[in-house]
């Protein structure tokens, strides 16, 4: 397994800086979010083999097993490696590694090396908030290459200690074992005909609860086996699935299944298909970003009133959302994250941008400062936001509704372009991060020069105004303030 470099042609770089770039740019950068995950899953091997004992044989065992699953079936290997959740955990317990390296030989790492470990540990933080510690144990590295098997259908056996009573694959699901005690061990087996088993066994290596039978798919699920839920399949084939049991770390994430029932997913089932059947009609070139592959939503829990959603850098391919009302809502909720994780994983590819904690900026869609990292985020994913709701004041067939998608598409046409003219001032982007924004301005200018209803260009202004406002009131009287301490 080698990782290769990755390149993007000049014209789709301009066309997902527009705003687009459609199926085949998602699919380069999935293959490179792949190659990123492989490399670090070599380095999580690396690292433990220097620490030396019981972890440099369990990270060495579950290489080899990634090979082996590779060789059987490469397609299969690389659902594991990219799904959403792997991320955020390969670069945790990356990180997990480093630190404790470093902290036995006490020596600083090579420049190379801590920059690498710089970047896991912001994901740890994420991937491990609440946990206690700062990245998985390295028997998930082991369920990992277990998970990969699976879906290879690689005949043979592997086992590694449980934690708790449940047993994990990832990107499979799970299932559970009332009866685990401490040293029981989770035990595969994949059989020539490439079925799978898992059981649990004890300290003496007796089977003491199962076979319980594991979909090599990841989703779905028979008897004691929980996976992901299907809530729609794509054009091409591709799954969009709820996960409340593998899912990448999110605040307010919906914690078990219980908080799920037959009429919640039902209603989650409604409205997703609401939304891809309007995206298709509507945003044709949106929706096969989204059927480009694999699509995780994870629910989350909303604290107040309002849809709340998120993306994680680390976590391509997922989307966090609140339980969305209508099939609008969820369309557009979307279109704005699929914007935050294409620019996540173009910054990945690409340095836009010099890294600076100096400065925090305006951003019209929040009520506190943003560094410009967020800002740049934020513009792209409302230009994709303004997009949709110049599509939807064409398409909506509700008068009531048609003058809303006027209003929100004024607004947040408005809001983009004034981040993005205010990322264009900072003087710290690259000359690939000033081509980037100049296309989004491109595309900014061209919306702006749309013609909108009177009044709804009065109601957007008149909410711009007040936004800005209400932050000045709150965060001081400058656009650019200092950052805070803490």
């Amino acid at each position: 397994m080698t990782p290769v470099p990755h390149g993007m042609p000049g014209v789709m770089f301009d066309a997902v800086a527009a705003g687009g770039g459609g199926a085949a740019a998602l699919e380069l950068l999935a293959r490179a979010e792949h190659s990123r995950r492989l490399a670090c899953a070599y380095a999580v091997t690396r690292t433990a083999g220097e620490l030396g004992g019981a972890s440099a044989g369990e990270a060495g065992r579950a290489w080899e097993l990634f090979d082996a699953a590779t060789r059987a079936d490469p397609v299969a290997t690389a659902a594991v490696l990219s799904h959403p959740a792997a991320g955020p955990a390969l670069f945790g317990l990356l990180a997990r590694l480093v630190r404790e390296r470093d902290g036995r030989t006490g020596e600083e790492p090579e420049e190379t090396a801590a920059e690498t470990a710089e970047k896991a540990e912001a994901a740890a933080e994420k991937a491990a908030a609440g946990t206690g510690h700062g990245g998985p144990p390295i028997r998930w590295f082991t369920a990992l290459a277990a998970a990969a098997a699976v879906r290879a259908g690689l005949p043979g056996r592997v086992e590694w200690p449980v934690d708790g009573d449940r047993v994990a694959l990832p990107s499979l699901g799970r299932t559970r074992f009332p009866g685990a005690r401490p040293g029981d061990r989770a035990r595969l087996r994949v059989t020539a005909d490439g079925r799978s088993l898992v059981t649990l066994a004890d300290a003496s290596g007796t089977d003491t609860d199962g076979p319980v039978p594991v979909p090599a798919r990841g989703y779905g699920g028979t008897g004691r086996w929980q996976g992901a839920r299907l809530l729609d399949t794509l054009d091409g084939g591709a799954p969009l699935l709820l996960d409340v049991l593998d899912q990448p770390y999110f605040p307010n994430a919906a914690p078990h299944p219980a908080d799920l029932g037959a009429g919640e997913t039902r209603h989650w089932e409604t409205v997703a298909r609401e939304a891809c059947a309007l995206l298709r009609a509507d945003l044709p070139q949106a929706y096969a970003e989204l059927a480009a592959g694999p699509l995780l939503l994870v629910p989350l829990v909303s604290r107040g009133p309002g849809q709340v959603s998120g993306s994680s850098a680390e976590a391509f391919g997922c989307v966090a959302l609140s339980r969305p009302p209508t099939g609008t809502t969820f369309a557009v909720t979307l279109v704005h994250e699929m914007q935050h994780n294409k620019l996540a994983a173009l910054l990945h590819l690409f340095d836009l941008l010099e890294p600076s904690d100096a400065e925090r900026f305006y951003a019209p869609w929040r009520p506190d400062p943003r560094p410009l990292l967020g800002l740049f985020h934020g513009a792209y994913a409302h230009l994709g936001v303004a997009r949709f709701w110049n599509a939807r004041r064409e398409s909506e067939p509700d008068p009531a509704l048609r003058a809303t998608a006027h209003v929100l598409f004024a607004r947040w046409r408005l809001a983009a372009r004034e981040a993005t003219v205010t990322v264009l001032a900072s003087n710290r982007l690259t000359g690939l991060g000033e081509r980037f924004a100049g296309q989004m301005l491109t595309t900014l200018d061209a919306l702006c020069a749309l013609p909108v209803p009177a009044a709804a260009r009065h109601r957007a202004e008149s909410a711009a105004h007040a936004h800005h406002t209400a932050w000045h009131a709150r965060n001081g009287t400058t656009l650019r303030v200092p950052a805070r301490e803490g």
